[in-house]
């Protein structure tokens, strides 16, 4: 009796402890998802601290934020001087924040920085879920081809033609309304212009800004027909950041008319027409300041409108992780082989192989598949480099797990196969090998289900996959959350079939 109350009380104990424990947690969480300084007028604290946080992509190139090559601990580009200029007005200090651009909207409405500038587009889809100030800059759109290509001469040479753009921008959504045209998308700004001058695509379609850098310079390209589109950067605030973007509105009618953004786009070589429309006609300066319609005005965007693209990028991601498992099959089988009955030379062949394999990131070795190899005279496609990446990268794994496996039966085996007379390629393939295989099973479906998971690395090479689909289309309609648990449960409905055909071969084998 004494046993079964003492046990009650210790129940009640513990139990009380887990429930004081997950409170901490969940407070802990809930104050973690509410920055203190989303309570607080944003206006008021940057004047107080004397600091304003500036969000943006350094990733995303010039001519907007990068390191200088000359000093790489120093950020450059025109959007760094307009930053320094607004800080100055206001009277405080600029404190970077590095943040990928596709989430940079998102992580302002988390509040972990006061404004996001980076080029962001003034959209209407953008407007239901931040503020924007009047433009800072009016931009165009620019196609660029091969100086050597004389079949594009304008904007509308490109149907029919596979052209490179960056993702969720207004070039992008000019060609799809366009048709007909094979679009390649870019994270970076850097890499289209790349596969142009290595004729994988035929032309580049982005912002005047990124021509005007990239391409002009450069002799081996050249920028055709007159800029099409016209848009606007603005500077993004929360939307209950009313105070600030008033602010940040009268500080930029401030450098517009004292000239200051001129001298600042003048030394970045980006003044032009447009930017002298803008700046010197106050009614056009001030056409988007008003903000756009709220979310609620706007009719809702129904889920299964994306479904067919992530179904599109899943078909991708089945497609390139089948294959580069077979090869890494295949190619991991050789390697063991080579280390454990091959000479000393080969031996020491697929030993520094899957050393360098597991010892380097996946990312460098597509990077140097892609882009590196053709310096050498050697061109892949997006799809060749994505699978030769991923098998190789896995072969290194596979080859090791079967080692691991052949190494697990016993050498009586070996022995006795020998004393019946076979020989060594006939008794692994009658003996070894299949027991061998069994063992490996459940390593190899591990594999195969984390290569399903790191083929979304390839989308760094313009292969649009299932991942790739999820983040393009969240950034777009900034609905993160829905779309990730959509995007989670296709890659869960892809990996889950393996693992039960996996349990039921190995029970298979065992009998």
């Amino acid at each position: 009796m004494e046993y079964n109350v003492e046990f009650t009380m210790n129940c009640k104990y513990a139990i009380n402890r887990s429930v004081l424990f997950f409170l901490v947690c969940f407070s802990l969480l809930y104050f973690s998802m509410h920055p203190a300084n989303a309570y607080q007028d944003t206006l008021e604290k940057i004047k107080t601290t004397g600091i304003l946080t500036w969000g943006f992509d350094a990733e995303g190139g010039a001519p907007y934020v990068f390191h200088d090559r000359a000093h790489p601990n120093k950020l450059v580009g025109f959007e760094v001087d307009v930053a320094v200029a607004i800080a100055r007005e206001m009277g405080v200090k600029v404190q970077y924040y590095q943040n990928a651009w596709d989430s940079i909207l998102l992580s302002l409405q988390r509040g972990d920085f006061d404004i996001a500038m980076n080029g962001i587009e003034i959209t209407p889809d953008r407007g239901q879920s931040a503020l924007f100030t009047r433009p800072y800059y009016a931009y165009a759109e620019q196609v660029v081809v091969r100086a050597s290509d004389n079949r594009i001469e304008r904007f509308d040479h490109l149907y029919g033609k596979k052209v490179g753009t960056l993702y969720n921008t207004e070039a992008k959504r000019m060609l799809e309304e366009m048709g007909n045209v094979k679009i390649s998308t870019y994270s970076g700004q850097v890499e289209p212009f790349k596969d142009l001058l290595l004729s994988r695509i035929d032309a580049v379609f982005v912002d005047l800004p990124v021509a005007l850098y990239y391409a002009k310079p450069n002799p081996l390209l050249r920028l055709v027909g007159e800029p099409v589109g016209e848009g606007y950067y603005g500077i993004a605030v929360r939307k209950e950041d009313t105070g600030l973007q008033e602010e940040l509105n009268k500080i930029i009618g401030k450098l517009a008319g004292s000239g200051e953004l001129q001298k600042i786009y003048t030394r970045w070589g980006l003044w032009g027409s447009s930017e002298e429309k803008l700046f010197l006609q106050e009614e056009r300066l001030q056409r988007y300041a008003g903000g756009f319609p709220a979310a609620s005005e706007n009719v809702p965007v129904k889920l299964a409108t994306f479904f067919p693209v992530l179904f599109k990028g899943a078909l991708v991601t089945i497609g390139i992780s089948l294959v580069s498992m077979m090869l890494a099959v295949v190619l991991g089988l050789a390697l063991a082989m080579m280390r454990l009955y091959g000479n000393i030379f080969l031996q020491k062949i697929a030993t520094a192989y899957i050393e360098i394999y597991r010892g380097t990131p996946l990312l460098i070795q597509l990077y140097i598949l892609y882009y590196g190899l053709p310096n050498i005279g050697i061109n892949l496609s997006a799809v060749a480099a994505g699978i030769l990446g991923l098998g190789m990268n896995y072969a290194a794994y596979e080859a090791e797990v079967y080692r691991a496996a052949i190494q697990a039966i016993p050498e009586g085996q070996h022995a006795a196969s020998m004393s019946l007379g076979m020989s060594r390629r006939l008794a692994l393939r009658r003996i070894i090998l299949p027991q061998a295989f069994r063992i490996a099973i459940p390593p190899m479906t591990n594999d195969f289900v984390a290569l399903f998971k790191d083929s979304s690395l390839v989308s760094v090479i313009s292969i649009v996959e299932l991942t790739k689909s999820y983040s393009m289309l969240a950034a777009s309609s900034m609905n993160f959350f829905q779309l990730g648990i959509i995007t989670a449960l296709l890659y869960f409905g892809m990996s889950y079939p393996l693992s039960l055909y996996a349990r039921k071969l190995e029970i298979k084998l065992a009998k």
